[in-house]
This record gives structure tokens, sequence and C-alpha cells, in this order.
């Protein structure tokens, strides 16, 4: 017994030391989240508000305007508007199908305007049903309705041509008793800056965040202002509307533009100060946190809201600091919770003497395993869209559970590659923890591989799946330089991710969260990659 735990020391000493410092970086990355940030205070004068603030009312589970049955109930409009009155004089509206025509009765009751928009998609004759309803809706609504907007970021989605965009603003100007405009990002407004005389103002979108070059936050406001400047120079004689600016506080982040709660309020309450301070025209995107954008821009789509979707919270106060996260409890419970279980599967078995060095060691994997599951539930909750995610990717959350709760069991015999861990199984043989690491290790690499070349190859809108794969790089990244064996398999995915990880890395190096997911996929593959050679080397 002696000897063997002699000839494992070095890999529980190893186990140890990585799960350790990942167990503080991780614990030191979480205060610093709970730590408040100061920033400017954004004090309106009595009475002001926000100009005007982009409302949807698809925030509660379920709802989509995807659903062409959908249709939104008057009290829901009633209690959204209500909250947003509090904060803003206005609301921008994309369509008035799906019970939105009502919006109007309902802001004018809350004391609100309205920027009603009329959506111009691929579909002529309900383009056609559509800007009907719009502009007689506004020219029954003069003293609430303040603008119509005819069609948004249509030019940027390819769906109607310049042409067919300037005769539905000359349709809507010949019989609207209200302001016309067309909303579009301002690159687009450029292109096609003919548009310019069809409109009584030019509605563009300057976002920071979506830029093809995406702006860091320390740089954000003065790109506005730079982009503004330049849209006025160019439409010289035409008023200007923002019509969209704002930014995220969850999900992938894009180059150096982070999305997160703290730089949301940074920018919500800079922005607002400057623009009233020079006069500017604006409408922020947006009202309400949207969890059906997901699915078409990813996990940040969702939550570009100054209030908390379903409970209409602020997410953020106008003045005072502001942290990422109200406090640790949550991590904190999970790294205790996973440690105790791990030090109990790690115990030696009455009589049985398996050394304190290893209980010491399993006993830390627990540890920043628990707390990284309980990280990853929290991004989850906030980025899994439909069953399929639950399912497929709550499955790989439950491997990676499964894995350092296996690994509290594991004495440090020779993991089998997957085929052989899978022949074990066929056999009818008892599992031992070995044989269990070894089918993890091969279902975690495969999954690990999908995920990074899915990134790879469509990365716009997906998040990096670090999260779900950290502990499997930790526990097997040591485990592969101890012990040198390894399928063929393996060897394939674990090329795969190699591969989708640095070509995913090198268009954004300075990116955060594509070099931890560098990192995770490096630790999972190059042991594995390097373990023919190792083995060439030994004989």
């Amino acid at each position: 017994m002696y000897a063997s735990r002699t000839t494992h020391r070095p890999l529980w000493i190893a186990l140890l030391v990585v799960h350790l410092a990942a167990f503080l970086g991780l614990i030191y990355w979480v205060l610093a989240q709970t730590r408040p940030v100061a920033m400017y205070d954004l004090h309106l004068s009595e009475g002001e508000k926000l100009k005007c603030v982009s409302y949807a009312p698809y925030h509660l589970p379920g709802q989509t305007p995807f659903d062409k049955n959908a249709r939104v109930p008057r009290e829901q409009i009633v209690t959204d508007l209500a909250a947003l009155a509090k904060i803003t004089e206005c609301v921008r509206l994309y369509s008035i199908d799906q019970g939105l025509d009502q919006v109007v009765g309902v802001a004018r009751d809350a004391g609100l305007k309205v920027l009603v928009g009329a959506w111009i998609g691929f579909d002529r004759k309900k383009n056609a049903i559509e800007l009907e309803r719009a502009i007689a809706l506004a020219n029954e609504n003069p003293d609430v309705v303040r603008a119509l907007i005819v069609g948004n970021e249509v030019l940027l989605r390819r769906e109607r041509s310049e042409d067919e965009i300037r005769a539905l603003l000359r349709e809507a100007r010949s019989k609207a008793k209200v302001p016309v405009t067309y909303a579009d990002v301002w690159e687009f407004w450029t292109k096609h800056d003919s548009l310019a005389t069809e409109v009584d103002f030019v509605t563009v979108h300057i976002l920071p965040f979506w830029e093809d070059e995406p702006v860091d936050i320390e740089h954000a406001l003065a790109h506005v202002a730079e982009i503004h400047d330049k849209v006025s120079a160019h439409f010289a004689g035409k008023s200007i509307l923002i019509g969209e600016t704002g930014w995220p506080s969850e999900g992938r982040q894009r180059e150096e533009s982070k999305p997160s709660r703290v730089n949301q309020a940074r920018y919500i309450r800079e922005f607002v100060h400057q623009a009233h301070s020079r006069g500017w025209n604006y409408n922020l995107i947006e009202a309400l946190d949207q969890p059906w954008k997901r699915r078409l821009e990813g996990t940040v789509g969702g939550y570009w809201g100054m209030l908390e979707a379903q409970t209409l919270k602020p997410k953020f106060p106008l003045a005072g600091p502001v942290s990422e996260r109200v406090d640790a409890f949550a991590p904190t419970a999970g790294a205790i919770a996973g440690a105790l279980v791990a030090l109990l599967l790690a115990l030696p078995k009455r009589g049985a003497d398996r050394g304190a060095l290893r209980t010491l060691a399993l006993t830390t994997v627990g540890a920043s395993g628990g707390l990284v599951s309980v990280l990853h539930w929290e991004h989850a909750m906030v980025a899994y869209r439909d069953a399929l995610e639950w399912i497929t990717l709550g499955s790989v959350a439950t491997l990676a559970l499964l894995l350092w709760v296996v690994l509290a069991r594991w004495n440090g015999e020779r993991l089998p590659c997957a085929e052989e861990a899978w022949n074990n199984a066929r056999a009818h043989q008892p599992l031992s923890s070995s044989t269990l690491l070894g089918l993890l290790r091969g279902l975690l690499l495969f999954g690990a591989a999908i995920a990074a070349l899915l990134l790879f190859v469509d990365s716009r809108y997906r998040d990096f799946p670090t999260l779900l794969y950290l502990t499997p790089a930790l526990v097997f990244a040591v485990i592969g330089w101890w012990q040198g064996s390894a399928g063929s398999a393996e060897r394939i995915f674990a090329c795969v991710i190699l591969i989708s990880v640095v070509a995913r890395w090198l268009p954004e190096p300075a990116n955060p969260q594509a070099v931890a997911w560098l990192g995770v996929g490096l630790a999972i593959a190059i042991p594995l990659i390097s373990v023919r050679t190792r083995q060439n080397e030994q004989r």
C-alpha cells in the first residue's frame, strides 16, 4: 500500500495544485464581481426623463413575435407602460401587429408619446397591410404619435431594395399626418443617402457593441459622438434621431467589447448625460429584456433591457456604484457542497489506507467542481433557449458533474481509452472508477470537439462554453500527462479541439473569453495528442 501511495504521489500533488489554483482564481473572480464599481452618476433635472426607449412586450415565458397567433393582452401593456412611464417620456414600436396597436391608447393614459413602427420584410402583401394600418393609427392619434417609422434595418437584412423603401416612404408621406422616417444602421444610411429626401428626419442606429470592429466600453461614447457628428454632416439640413443605442448586460464578448451589467449601466448613464448636454434626440434599446431574441442573436440578444423581464425591476440604478453580482453565496455554497461530497467519497473504507494527500487532492477537485457547477448553472439560466439545449448541454453538464464525483473514488489506476472502457462495460464487468472515468473522458471529448467546431465555423452568436468543459479540462489535463494512454478516437477529438480553439482565438486575441476557451481546449487536447510521442520516447 505504501509503495502504491508513493507511486501516485506526483499525480495527487498535480491534481491538488492545479485545482487549488483554479479554485482560488475562480473565487477571486467571483468576489471581484461583488465589488461596487464607481461610475458617473446620472442626475436628471426634476421631471426630466429619458427621451425614448424601444418597447416590445415579449418578455414573459413563451412569448415571441414568431408566434403568428400571439396577441399581447392589453393588461400586460398597461403594466409594462406604467413601469416605463417612471423612466421615459416615449416608447418606440417596431410593429403594430399582434396587439401592439393597443400601445398608443395605453400610452395616452400613461402620459407617454409613441414612435409607431411599420414592420417591412419579405412579404409585400403583409407590408402593404401593415403600412396602411400604421398610417391610420398615426393619423387617428396625432396627439400621441410623434412619428411613423417605415421599416427597421430592412436594407441591412437585404429584405427590400432601396427603390422599394423609397416607394413605401413616398406613400407614407403622402398619407400620414405625422413626420415619417426610416431606421437603419448608420453605415447603411450613408450608403443609401438618397433616401434622405423621402423622410422628415434621419433615424440612424449607433451600436458600438455590434460594429464590424467592436468598440471597447472605454471608447464607446467617443465613438457615438464621432458617428453622430459624421452623420449630421453627411445629412446637413436634416435632423438626426439616434433610433437605437445601448449596451448588453449578458452574453458573448466581441473582441474587447464586453457585455456586463456594469458596462450597461456605465454606457446608459454616460450616453444619456452626453445626449442631454448636446441636445441629441435619441431612443435607447431597450426597455425590457427580450429572452426570445436569443434565438436570433444568441445570449447577448436577450439582455439589452433597462428593466428585467417578468419582474420589470431596474437592472441598475442611475446613480451610485454598480456591481456585477449581489453576493457570492451561491458559488461559495457550491464549492462547500462539492468539497464535502468529494471528501465523503474519497475517505477510505474501514481498514483501508488511501493516504491523506489523495484525500486532500480529491476534496480540492470537488470544491472547484462544485464551484464551476454553480457558475455554469447561472450561465445556463440566462443562455439556454429551449428544451433541446437544456437536454443536450444539460447532459454534458451532468457528465462534468459526475466526473469529479467518480474521480473521488479513484485510486490512481490507469484510465482505459474510451473503446477499451466501452468493451469492459459491454462485457458486464464490474464498472470500476477507472472504467467510468474512461467512458466519461470519451463522451466529454466528443462533446468538446463538437462545441469547438461549431464555435469555430459559426461564432457570432455562440457563447464560449468554457465553464461547461473547465472541470474536464483540469482533470484530464493532469491525468493525461501522468498516464500516457489514449485511443485513436480520443486523439482525433483532441486534434479537432486543438485546431478549432486556436482558429477561434486568432481573430480576437484580446478577448479574455476567447483566451479562456483557448486555455481549456489546449488543456484537454495537448496531453492526448502528445501521448504517442511520449509512448515512443518511453520505449
